[in-house]
């Protein structure tokens, strides 16, 4: 899954928090994760159900507008 845009003039966001870990299982727009820009504080829904296989992107870390943030999967899959 990818930082989706988040406004406009909106370019990046940091990861405040993480609703999941690796290894839980995650449902279609159910809360991820928070992110804080210097407009809105938000949170990202999961685009797809499955398992959260990796974090790419942790907490208190900034990521741009489409920059990967994690990986959703089948559980067991490898990421």
């Amino acid at each position: 899954m990818v930082l989706p845009a988040l406004g406009e003039s909106v370019t990046e966001g940091t990861v405040t928090r993480w609703l999941k870990s690796v290894g839980d299982s995650v449902e279609e727009d159910e809360p991820l994760l928070e992110v804080s820009t210097d407009k809105v504080d938000t949170e990202i829904p999961a685009p797809t159900s499955g398992t959260l296989l990796e974090i790419v992107v942790g907490e208190d870390e900034t990521a741009e507008v489409g920059a990967k943030l994690a990986v959703i999967g089948a559980a067991g899959a490898a990421p």
